[in-house]
């Protein structure tokens, strides 16, 4: 390579995004079609679309049956062959994109009855650990509670010992004998 040559980072800069290779240029969407044949299925069901078509094919006969012969191109005479012909393409593509936007549907539906399903299960394994951890802590607070002493039984104690030293027969260790 000549001196003076344009190249890229050297080792002692940090990599962008990008990496060695330059930078990325942005790639088409792999389901841009996916989503044309959901919004197409998507439009066709509205009044807007549906009245739509009422409008052309209502202007389309409208022209031809209206305007001078030497303007129209679609002759009455003939049972308005170019409009059924432009119906009929219209509706060999509407129906397998509508298919298409169905099938995406599903597949969509799918993934997600078994992320729900995942969800499921992890909030199952969760409660049932929660639910160990809660009788655990019961388990421990009840044997705690059976050697904490209460309130009855230290008076009972302090009473004995009350009693003890008012009592001038009993003698403790400590005391030698007169």
């Amino acid at each position: 390579m000549a001196r003076g040559a344009k190249r890229g980072p050297g080792l002692d800069a940090p990599r962008g995004r990008s990496g060695m290779l330059g930078p990325r240029t942005p790639q088409p969407s792999r389901d841009r079609f996916g989503r044309a044949t959901e919004w197409i299925a998507r439009n066709m069901g509205t009044p807007f679309f549906l009245i739509a078509l009422t409008v052309f094919c209502i202007a389309w006969i409208a022209w031809n049956t209206l305007m001078p012969p030497q303007m129209r191109f679609d002759s009455a005479a003939n049972g308005f062959t170019a409009l059924t012909l432009m119906l009929s393409l219209q509706a060999s593509y509407a129906a397998p994109l509508i298919l298409l936007a169905q099938n995406r549907q599903d597949d969509r539906d799918r993934v997600q009855i078994e992320q729900d399903r995942q969800r499921a299960e992890r909030n199952l394994a969760d409660t049932e650990y929660l639910a160990r951890e809660i009788v655990a802590l019961r388990m421990a607070v009840s044997d705690f509670r059976n050697d904490v002493l209460t309130k009855d039984e230290l008076r009972d104690e302090l009473r004995a010992l009350l009693k003890d030293l008012e009592d001038p027969k009993v003698t403790t260790t400590n005391e030698e004998p007169a």
